[in-house]
């Protein structure tokens, strides 16, 4: 019989990393009815992603507000999603990561005693508040989670360390490598072109530089803001490039600050193909992003994460990142390391270890096994 399966995301992350399992579930629609529902926690951002894979959301359900609190977002995804669950009949629900979106599409599976689903299992800081609140929400995630697709080894083991049953964790990868595999050559070379008509120089002196984190507002924010002052204007022949998230608690602060820079170059939230054009050609990368710290290393390109906390140890260990917390003289001195060189002489040499571009193949395999 074929079973109703719902996919329930709303920011740009969840979507790169879900699009490759959507994609390879439609492949077998005699099996799977596909169900895809946006929240939209990251409403232009998340649709504008949506696009770029060729999907379209069955439900959008507009629950963001300007400033609103944990809490009132919270209530409005969970009050919204039980009227889907409602309205549809579901045999599955599959949600990815750490959001608001994630714990709630899982408590609201919960409460419906449908099965839970959660794609990149396992990731821990085990420090509550870094990062905040995702650390707290993929616990909570975990405990009514049926089926756990964990990235990697450190991941399993860390669900085992939680009394989780072993036959319910599966060591898949991660599906973000799936979704560079999803980009043609031809699709991230064709972002040269908008690039250019910016006029900004895509080189081997180029540094993608991302900022978001709720942790990493206020202070922390400030410290990072004059350390990238500090770069543009040693490394003025370097081109800063910085893709600036819409929250105002950084935008602003952001534009304010490094907007005069002839150097740094500020753009509005990239499309995912643009990004991944950034990240193949960086030099340096500097983020707090979870998922950069991902992708970037299947391009070989040195990553400084600016969090004190990560969950991706993996990248870590394999030497492939750094953690400088938004510590100024950190962030100076690993960033100058690098920059002080050329670019062929900072490239990485290890593998990525968080995936080979089949997790949504074995994913799949897996959910089908389940219901048989």
């Amino acid at each position: 019989m074929k079973k109703n399966i719902i996919f329930i995301f709303g920011t740009r992350p969840e979507i790169i990393k879900l699009a490759p399992v959507i994609l390879e579930m439609k492949k077998y629609p005699q099996d799977y009815n596909v169900i895809i529902c946006n929240t939209e926690q990251q409403k232009e951002l998340s649709n504008q992603t949506l696009t770029y894979f060729g999907l379209k959301a069955d439900i959008n359900l507009d629950c963001m507000r300007e400033n609103q609190s944990l809490s009132s977002v919270q209530a409005r995804i969970l009050t919204s999603l039980d009227k889907v669950f409602c309205e549809n009949e579901i045999d599955a629900t599959i949600v990815q990561g750490d959001t608001m979106t994630v714990l709630c599409g899982a408590l609201t599976s919960f409460y419906h005693k449908i099965p839970v689903f959660h794609v990149e299992a396992g990731l821990r800081s085990y420090d509550i508040y870094e990062p905040f609140p995702e650390e707290v929400m993929r616990q909570m995630t975990s405990r009514v989670a049926q089926l756990h697709f964990a990235p990697t080894e450190v991941n399993r083991r860390a669900l085992l360390k939680e009394d989780i049953s072993a036959d319910k964790i599966h060591v898949v990868g991660n599906t973000v490598i799936d979704a560079l595999f999803c980009l043609s050559d031809e699709v991230i070379e064709q972002s040269k072109k908008f690039f250019e008509e910016k006029n900004i120089p895509i080189d081997d002196k180029l540094v993608l530089i991302t900022a978001h984190r709720r942790e990493n507002h206020g202070e922390r924010i400030d410290k990072i803001i004059e350390a990238i002052k500090y770069l543009a204007k040693k490394y003025s022949d370097h081109t800063f490039v910085i893709p600036v998230h819409p929250n105002p608690n950084v935008k602003n602060k952001i534009h304010e600050r490094l907007g005069h820079f002839s150097n740094i170059h500020l753009l509005t939230p990239l499309d995912y193909p643009y990004l991944v054009y950034l990240m193949k050609h960086a030099k340096l990368i500097l983020t707090d992003s979870g998922g950069i710290q991902e992708e970037a290393p299947s391009f070989a390109c040195p990553t400084l994460v600016m969090r004190y906390e990560t969950e991706r140890k993996e990248g870590i260990e394999a030497g492939v990142s750094k953690l400088v917390g938004a510590d100024y003289d950190k962030i100076l001195e690993e960033s100058e390391k690098i920059l002080s060189s050329t670019k062929d002489n900072t490239r990485l040499k290890a593998q990525n270890p968080y995936g080979d571009g089949t997790s949504s193949r074995k994913i799949e395999d897996i959910i089908r096994k389940f219901f048989s």
